[in-house]
């Protein structure tokens, strides 16, 4: 058994899978830093979540990390607790204890940031940028432990049976409002695939799957539906799945964003939406900054 550590980052897991990562991932590293015991809140970002209604997900994968203990989710009262710790941060600069995800903008000063005793770590931190020097050690915890129903492993012999290709798509609003990205960005991406794998077979993950295979512009024998692994508490096994394929195409998401990023695949070619299609102000919350360099966008 190692030495117990003196110093803790306390880090509050919240959002859906893909925001789950991007706070795991920023935190570990900053653990790693640190030499910091990691701690997760895997309580609060889900007790008062009647919205959305998600489910910590990180169980699923091989992570390094202790859950908080009722007094480490700052309970009881923790949401004036967060909201005055929040308020110390950002106008008293209690850095020492509190810091808090500057949203849509990357703070470099992360990545260098010292501390002792506790530190509550609070946000999404989506950006590859908070963890890429501890890449290594990420992947490796970043190992799926995948599920073991006949369905999924029937699923999962098929894309790694074939060259193959997934698209996401992601509805943020009614599939028919006009208010998601529009589709031109799927059937543009789709075109720029076909000119590189002739031969390659679809597989279609979204979270209306009905819809998705409606708008999307294939021919049924060119792609695969995969709508079996319903409700947040399953999304793991569809971003599994995910990350088998070799290629992608992603969504305005940090879920599809993560599909691929855990992809092993040595040769994969993503393609993201472009600024032009998330549109000027990327309304989308700033999904432009996260695409990575060496990924195609239309």
């Amino acid at each position: 058994m190692g030495a117990v550590k003196n110093k803790k980052v306390i880090a509050r897991i919240v959002g859906g899978i893909g925001n789950q990562l991007f706070v795991y991932a920023a935190a570990r590293r900053l653990a790693l830093l640190n030499d910091a015991e990691l701690v997760l809140d895997t309580v609060s970002g889900f007790k008062y979540d009647s919205k959305y209604q998600r489910h910590f997900q990180l169980r699923h994968f091989c992570l390094d990390f202790r859950e908080a203990t009722y007094r480490e989710r700052l309970e009881p009262f923790s949401v004036p607790r967060r909201y005055f710790k929040r308020l110390q941060s950002r106008v008293w600069g209690f850095k020492n204890t509190f810091i808090t995800d500057p949203k849509n903008i990357f703070d470099p000063s992360i990545l260098s940031f010292k501390f002792s005793g506790e530190l509550f770590l609070e946000g999404y931190w989506q950006d590859e940028r908070y963890f890429k020097d501890a890449e290594s050690v990420i992947r490796k915890e970043l190992k799926f432990i995948p599920p073991t129903d006949e369905l999924n492993l029937s699923v999962a012999e098929s894309i790694r049976s074939k060259l193959s290709i997934a698209i996401h798509v992601r509805f943020f609003f009614d599939p028919d409002s006009g208010e998601n990205i529009n589709m031109n960005y799927y059937n543009s991406a789709i075109r720029s695939m076909e000119k590189k794998f002739k031969n390659a077979h679809y597989f279609l993950f979204s979270d209306k799957p009905d819809e998705a295979k409606r708008k999307i512009n294939l021919p049924n024998h060119r792609f695969t539906l995969i709508g079996h692994n319903f409700g947040d508490e399953n999304s793991y096994a569809d971003l599994w799945l995910m990350s088998l394929c070799d290629h992608f195409i992603i969504a305005n998401s940090t879920y599809s964003w993560w599909g691929a990023w855990l992809s092993e695949s040595n040769v994969k070619y993503v393609i993201a939406p472009s600024l032009e299609t998330l549109g000027s102000e990327d309304a989308f919350g700033n999904f432009n900054r996260i695409v990575l360099n060496d990924w195609d966008r239309v």
